[in-house]
């Protein structure tokens, strides 16, 4: 009698391990990351475990990596309702003025005030809008902004805001501060805007883990 071949396959897990968040601020202290000052002043601080704005205007960018295919996650709010600032993304070379950040890279907006094209979330006039579910000042907000080789994709405590292919054209511009209009690569250099003295805005959590 011949003997037959027996197969034994091991049972597999139904679910992969989820990605750890990897921290890019420690909350102690902006180790990594960089100011960009206007007239000499700094433009942010650490205050009970958050980077916050400081009333100058500029940004802070992080040093250590270009970042994409992967998920941003910020975790900020706002001292109150008239606050303005944004997350710089897709910047292409280390920027020596925040100009380089607004005009190569892409900025997903933090206005709960502007129009459905300037609002949070989107990124700043170039995209509308699908909702805006920001929390009042004083909560906290979590966006997680996913890069997807040149998609970028931006939901607001849960709910989405965008989700932008990389290819369809943008509106032209209407003013001369928003993005000039171009290619932006699949990964960059990320940044926090700081730019008025409205409000101030904390930041107590910018983490990153890859796409799965």
């Amino acid at each position: 009698m011949r003997g037959k071949l027996m197969l034994f396959l091991l049972p597999l897990p139904l679910t992969l391990p989820a990605q750890t968040w990897r921290p890019l601020f420690n909350g102690k202290d902006l180790h990594g990351w960089q100011m960009i000052r206007t007239q000499g002043r700094d433009t942010f601080a650490v205050e009970e475990g958050a980077m916050r704005t400081t009333g100058a205007k500029g940004m802070i960018w992080y040093t250590r990596e270009k970042i994409g295919n992967a998920v941003l996650r910020i975790v900020y709010k706002m001292s109150n309702p008239k606050g303005n600032s944004g997350v710089f993304i897709r910047i292409p070379d280390p920027p020596k003025t925040e100009g380089d950040a607004i005009h190569r890279g892409i900025e997903v907006q933090i206005d709960d005030n502007d129009d459905d094209w300037h609002c949070t979330g989107t990124l700043y006039s170039i995209t509308k809008a699908l909702a805006r579910p920001y929390k009042p000042a004083g909560e906290w907000n979590t966006m997680e902004i996913t890069l997807s080789s040149l998609r970028t994709v931006v939901h607001l405590n849960g709910v989405l805001v965008t989700d932008y292919d990389g290819f369809a054209e943008a509106p032209p511009r209407k003013h001369p501060w928003e993005p000039q209009r171009g290619p932006r690569p699949e990964s960059g250099y990320i940044g926090l805007q700081a730019h008025d003295e409205r409000a101030v805005i904390y930041f107590k959590e910018v983490s990153v883990r890859p796409l799965r």
